[in-house]
């Protein structure tokens, strides 16, 4: 190693008395990217009405919360199976227990707007009702279903 770094130090001064120039160059190199627009849900709530009285002249509610993320500016629509692309807030489904159906509705919050990110979540509140007039005169059974939100850029 030292015997290279002398030989190159004895042509570096031989081609400066000897008047040869030396002369670097520069260039330039591009980078670039592209982000693309994502949406993606983070957390998935359970709306459980819970034992229903008939009993009782209530409505029944459930609430929760669902959760998902948008890249930084990019504009969402937050839809429920019957408004597709619209984020319009509100739903309206069907529980069943194979004989029976009971009606319920479902409100949601930030059913569009931009988002900020991955690390910025957004909370959509979830408030789910079965009217008591739905609920009096169905049989006996449990009752399920299920409802598929959609988040897009």
């Amino acid at each position: 190693m030292k015997k290279v770094m002398i030989v190159v130090a004895v042509i570096m001064m031989v081609g400066a008395v000897s008047g040869i120039a030396f002369a670097g160059g520069t260039t330039t190199v591009n980078v670039s990217a592209n982000i693309t627009g994502t949406c993606q849900f983070s957390t998935t709530p359970t709306l459980a009405f819970g034992a229903l009285d008939q009993n009782s002249s209530s409505d029944a509610t459930a609430a929760g919360t669902l959760t998902f993320w948008c890249t930084k500016g990019v504009a969402y629509t937050l839809s429920d199976p019957v408004n597709p692309g619209v984020g319009d807030g509100t739903y309206a489904g069907t529980i069943s227990n194979g004989t029976d159906s009971i009606a319920y509705s479902i409100a949601y919050t930030n059913a569009t707007g931009g988002g900020a990110g991955k690390t910025s979540p957004i909370a959509s509140a979830l408030t789910a009702t079965i009217l008591n007039a739905n609920y009096v005169d169905v049989s006996a059974g449990a009752y399920a279903g299920t409802v598929q939100f959609t988040i897009a850029p």
